[in-house]
C-alpha cells in the first residue's frame, strides 16, 4: 500500500505564511515574578514554515524607562543565557523576542513577558522576625498566632509589594483581604540552609491613608509533628516566626517601607490547633472581627515577641507555589442512622473540605478523612497510621458560615462528617484539590478505557504528591521526599507537568542535606525516622537520585545548568559508591532496600523479594557511574576521562560478579534482567539470550509482574529493547494481581503503593505500609508515552524526537502530546480498514524520525505530517 505524506501547519494550511514567536518564558517559572535569579535564562517557542530555521535572535528589555536590545547569532531558543546587565533587587521589566532565519527577515516582536526580581541580597531586608508575645506551651498546646500592625500611606499608591516568609506557615491579610492565593507557604525546605520567601503584588490592597496588615502563623513543617513511629516535633525550632516587608511606591516617587518588628502586636487565633498530620480545630466563636483592618482596637493584644531568621538563608522560589487547582463535589452522600454523613468524592485526592452551613453557637462539625472504606462501609483509617486527619469547626452561630482549614491537608476520597444534621449537602460541601500549581505539559489517551484510567491515576498521584516537594504519600504519617521514588518517576513527571522549578529547588535541598561522605539521605528534607533510616545510610536507587534526576532534567528540559549546579553533589555520591564497591567494583557490603516491594516480599518485609539486593546495588553503581561520565562530558568537565574509566570498571565488576554465562544472572528474576538490560550491563551478543530469559520469566508468571520499585520502571523497556514488544504489551494489559491494571479493576483512582494495597476480596492489605496514592509504580506512564502512543525524546530538550506508533499493542488507536521546550509535539495513530493512519506534529526548531514496523525510518522536519501506512503483518494481542 503506498504511503502518503504531507506537511501542514496546525491550522491545516500548507505552510504558515509568517514566523511567530510566543511570549518568552524565564527559567522554569510559570510566572517570573519575585524571582531570585539576577541573570535568568530565557526560552521562547517559534511557529514557522517547515523549511525555516532560526539563525539569530534579538532580545529587547524595557527597564527603568530605557530600552535595551541585544542580538545573538544562534539557533538556540531554550534557556538562552541572559545577555543584559544583571537585574537589581526589585527591577521590573518587559522582555520581548524576535527571530530571523537564513534570509535575514525578522519576525515581529513576541508578546512581552513581565519579569520582576525579588529581594536578592540579605541587605535588601530591613524586617525583623516576630512571633507570639508570650511563652508558648509544650507541643500539642500551641495554637496558631495572629499578628498585626498598621501603617499610614501618605500619598497615591503606584506599586506595592509584600515580601513574606515564616518559620512555620503563614497567611497574610491587608485591610481585611487575603494576600495571594498560595497555600502552605513558604513550603518545606531544609530550613537551616534554605528558607523560601514569596513576593506578592498588593497594589490593589494598599490605599492612601490608614492600612492594616495582619498574619496568621502556624506550626507547619517547622515545628509541627512530622514522620512515622509517632512522629517528631520541633525539628527545626520550638518557636514559629514571621518575617514580612511591605514596600509601597507613591506617585511622587517616595518609597514607604513597613516591616515586621517592634510595632507589631500578637494574640491567640481562633485556630485552637493545626497540624499537617492531625488536622485543624477552629472555634469561630473566638474570632475577632476586623482584626486585620485599620482602626481595630488591639489594646488587649500583647507586643509581638522577637525571633531570629537568618537572612542569609532566604531564597526566592524557583517554581510556582501550592494552590487550589480544582474543586470537586461529592458524587454520593450516605446518611447514617446516627446522623453521620459519609461522602464519596469519586476521586482520591489531596486537599481539604470547604463547608457552608447554619447552626447554633457552639455546634461542632467534625470531619474525618480516608482513602478507602472498610468492609463495613466505614472509613478505613488503619493505613493512615498516626495521621489523625480530622478537622473540627465550632460554629459562631450567625447566618451562613463558610469555613476551610488553613494549615493542613489530607489525602482522601471519602469523608465522614458528624454534626451536620439534616441540612442539604448539595453545594455546601466541596473538596478543594491542593498541589504545586505546575503547568500541564503532557497528555495520553488510547482506545482502552482501562489504560486511560491508569494514566489518569498516574496524573492524580503526581498531583497529590507534588505538594511543594515530591513526596511518597499524602495521607499517612509520612509524607516525605523519598529520593528513590522520585528518581524512578522523574521521566514521567517531566512529561506530564512543567516541574523543573520544583525539582531543581528540591535538588538544592538534596545537596544541602547530603552528608560529608557523600551519603544521600533516604528522604529530603531529613527528619529522624527510627534506626532503619536514621542516621542515613547509602542506599542504591535512592541515593542515585543525586546523579539521575539532574540527568533527567538535562535530557527532558534541556537544562544543562542544573547538571553543572548539581555536579558536585552527584560526584560526591558516585565517589562514595566507588569507595564502597572497592577494588572488585561490587557493592555488596551495605544495607540495601533492593527491589523494594516486589509482590513476593512479605507484608512486614518489603525488602525481602526475589532479587539479590547486592546485585541491584552494583547495577545502580554501574549505571550512575555511566550517567555521571556522560554528565561530565555534557558540561565539559575535566573529570570525563577518569569517570569513563570508572564506569567501565563498574560495569565489569557487575559482569564478573553476577553473570553466570549464556545471558543468565545469579538472581534469576524479572528485576535482575530488567536492570541489567536497561543499564547496558550485557554485551550486545548476550542481549538475545538475556531478553529471552526475561520474556520467559514474564510468561512463566502468566504475564504478571514480579518486580518492585526499582525493577518495575525498567521492565517494559528491557523487554522492548530485546525484541519482546508483544510480551511487554501483554504484561501492560494484564488485569489480575499483580499488574498495573488490577487496581483499575478494583476502582482505583490513584496509583497504589503495593500491587495489592486492596486484596481481591475488597479488604485492605494487612501490611503496616499501605498507601492508595503513591506514584512509584506510575513510572510506567513514561513507557506508555513512548511505546504505546509513540513519542520519545532523543536529544536534550526534545531537540530531536522519535515517533513510533505502538501498533503491537493491539489497540485501535492511541495519541499523546507534549509541550516540549520548542512547542507542542504530538502523535495520533488509528487503525483503519485500509491501513494505519498516523498524524505527527513536529515543532519548529526540532527534527524527528518516524519509525514503523516493516518500513524504513523516515526523517521529518517541522510541521504536521499525516500518513496512511500499511498494516503490519502481526498485531499484538492484549491480555484481558
Amino acid at each position: 500500500m503506498p504511503e502518503y505524506l504531507h506537511a501542514r501547519n496546525r491550522a491545516g494550511a500548507a505552510h504558515p505564511t509568517t514566523v511567530r514567536v510566543d511570549t518568552p518564558t524565564i527559567e522554569h517559572h510559570r510566572v517570573p515574578f519575585g524571582i531570585g535569579e539576577a541573570r535568568p535564562r530565557i526560552s521562547w517557542v517559534t511557529t514557522a514554515p517547515a523549511s525555516w530555521a532560526q539563525t539569530g535572535v534579538e532580545l529587547r528589555l524595557e527597564l527603568d524607562g530605557q530600552v535595551r536590545t541585544h542580538e545573538i547569532p544562534t539557533g538556540e531558543s531554550v534557556l538562552v543565557p541572559w545577555p543584559f546587565e544583571a537585574l537589581r533587587p526589585r527591577d521590573r521589566g518587559q522582555l520581548s523576542v524576535r527571530v530571523w532565519g537564513a534570509d535575514g527577515d525578522r519576525s515581529g516582536w513576541s508578546p512581552a513577558t513581565t519579569i520582576e526580581a525579588g529581594l536578592l541580597r540579605p541587605g535588601d531586608w530591613v524586617a525583623r522576625a516576630i512571633g507570639a508575645g508570650w511563652t508558648e506551651g509544650p507541643a500539642g498546646d500551641r495554637p496558631p498566632v495572629l499578628l498585626r500592625s498598621e501603617v499610614e500611606v501618605p500619598g497615591t499608591v503606584v506599586r506595592a509589594r509584600l515580601y513574606a516568609t515564616a518559620h512555620g506557615l503563614h497567611q497574610t491579610e491587608i485591610n481585611g483581604i487575603r494576600v495571594g492565593s498560595d497555600e502552605l507557604s513558604p513550603g518545606w525546605t531544609s530550613y537551616h540552609n534554605r528558607l523560601r520567601y514569596y513576593t506578592y503584588d498588593v497594589t490593589g490592597l494598599v490605599r492612601t491613608g490608614h492600612n492594616a496588615i495582619g498574619a496568621w502563623l502556624a506550626d507547619g513543617w517547622f515545628r509541627g509533628r512530622l514522620g512515622f513511629d509517632g512522629g517528631h516535633v520541633d525539628l527545626y525550632g520550638d518557636r514559629t516566626a514571621y518575617l514580612a516587608q511591605l514596600e509601597v511606591v507613591l506617585s511622587d516617587g517616595r518609597r514607604i517601607v513597613h516591616a515586621t518588628g517592634d510595632a507589631w502586636r500578637s494574640a491567640p487565633s481562633p485556630i485552637l490547633a493545626a497540624g499537617l498530620l492531625e488536622g485543624e480545630h477552629y472555634d469561630a466563636g473566638r474570632e475577632q472581627a476586623g482584626w486585620s483592618t485599620s482602626g481595630f482596637d488591639d489594646s488587649d493584644w500583647v507586643p509581638a515577641g522577637p525571633r531570629r531568621i537568618d537572612l542569609a538563608t532566604l531564597v526566592a522560589p524557583s517554581g510556582p507555589p501550592v494552590r487550589c487547582t480544582q474543586e470537586l463535589a461529592p458524587v454520593s452522600v450516605d446518611r447514617r442512622a446516627d446522623g453521620r454523613l459519609v461522602l464519596d468524592f469519586g476521586q482520591n485526592l489531596v486537599g481539604r473540605l470547604r463547608i457552608s452551613l447554619r447552626g447554633k453557637r457552639g455546634d461542632v462539625i467534625r470531619m474525618r478523612h480516608a482513602e478507602v472504606l472498610d468492609g463495613a462501609g466505614e472509613l478505613c483509617t488503619r493505613p493512615l497510621r498516626g495521621a489523625h486527619s480530622t478537622d473540627t469547626y465550632v460554629l459562631r452561630g450567625d447566618d451562613t458560615e463558610t469555613w476551610e482549614p488553613r494549615f493542613t491537608i489530607h489525602g482522601f476520597r471519602f469523608a465522614e462528617i458528624s454534626g451536620w444534621g439534616d441540612q442539604d449537602v448539595h453545594g455546601s460541601i466541596t473538596a478543594r484539590v491542593l498541589h504545586t500549581d505546575m503547568r500541564r505539559t503532557g497528555w495520553f489517551e488510547a482506545s482502552d478505557p482501562d489504560l486511560n484510567r491508569l494514566h489518569e491515576n498516574v496524573v492524580w498521584s503526581m498531583r497529590g504528591n507534588f505538594v511543594d516537594l515530591p513526596t511518597d504519600c499524602p495521607q499517612r504519617d509520612e509524607r516525605l521526599g523519598w529520593t528513590g521514588d522520585i528518581q524512578v518517576f522523574a521521566p514521567t513527571a517531566t512529561f506530564l507537568y512543567q516541574c523543573g522549578g520544583l525539582l531543581s529547588s528540591w535538588l538544592r535541598d538534596v545537596d544541602a542535606e547530603q552528608l560529608p561522605d557523600g551519603t544521600v539521605p533516604w528522604y529530603v528534607p531529613v527528619i529522624p525516622g527510627g534506626e532503619q533510616w536514621t542516621p542515613p545510610r547509602p542506599g542504591a536507587g535512592w541515593g542515585d537520585a543525586a546523579v539521575l534526576i539532574p540527568w533527567t532534567l538535562g535530557e527532558r528540559l534541556g537544562d544543562a545548568g542544573v547538571l553543572r549546579r548539581q555536579y558536585a553533589s552527584a560526584r560526591a555520591w558516585a565517589d562514595l559508591q566507588y569507595r564502597l564497591a572497592g577494588p572488585r567494583h561490587v557493592w555488596d557490603r551495605s544495607y540495601q532496600l533492593g527491589d523494594w516491594l516486589d509482590p513476593s516480599a512479605p507484608p512486614d518485609d518489603p525488602a525481602g523479594g526475589l532479587t539479590d539486593p547486592n546485585l541491584v546495588a552494583t547495577a545502580y553503581y554501574a549505571h550512575s557511574s555511566d550517567v555521571l561520565a556522560r554528565t561530565a562530558r555534557r558540561i565539559g568537565s575535566d573529570d570525563a576521562d577518569e569517570l569513563d574509566s570508572r564506569a567501565y570498571a563498574a560495569r565489569q565488576g557487575f559482569r564478573d560478579a553476577y553473570r553466570t554465562g549464556g545471558g543468565r544472572l545469579t538472581s534469576d528474576s524479572q528485576a535482575a534482567y530488567a536492570l541489567a538490560i536497561a543499564f547496558g550491563l550485557f554485551d550486545e551478543d548476550e542481549l538475545p539470550a538475556a531478553g529471552k530469559r526475561l520474556a520467559d520469566l514474564v510468561r512463566a508468571a502468566d504475564h504478571h509482574l514480579t518486580t518492585g520499585f526499582l525493577g518495575t520502571p525498567v521492565l517494559l523497556d528491557a523487554l522492548t529493547r530485546t525484541g519482546h514488544r508483544d510480551v511487554a504489551h501483554q504484561l501492560l494489559g494484564r488485569r489480575t494481581v499483580p499488574s498495573w491494571l488490577y487496581p483499575v479493576t478494583m476502582g482505583a483512582t490513584t496509583v497504589w503503593e503495593r500491587w495489592d494495597s486492596m486484596l481481591p476480596d475488597g479488604s485492605v492489605n494487612p501490611g503496616d505500609m499501605t498507601s492508595f496514592n503513591h506514584y512509584a509504580f506510575g513510572a510506567v506512564a513514561d513507557w506508555m508515552h513512548r511505546e504505546v502512543a509513540g513519542i520519545a525524546c532523543l536529544e536534550p530538550g526534545w531537540r530531536r524526537i522519535r515517533f513510533r506508533p505502538g501498533v503491537e499493542s493491539g489497540l485501535d488507536w492511541a495519541r499523546a502530546a507534549h509541550e516540549t521546550p520548542y512547542g507542542r509535539a504530538s502523535i495520533r495513530w488509528e487503525r483503519r480498514t485500509e491501513g494505519v493512519e498516523v498524524e505527527i506534529v513536529v515543532p519548529t526548531g526540532t527534527t524527528a524520525v518516524r519509525e514503523f514496523p516493516g518500513m524504513p525510518d523516515r526523517e521529518l522536519g517541522p510541521g504536521v505530517h499525516t500518513s496512511l501506512l500499511p498494516e503490519p503483518a502481526c498485531w499484538g494481542e492484549p491480555v484481558g
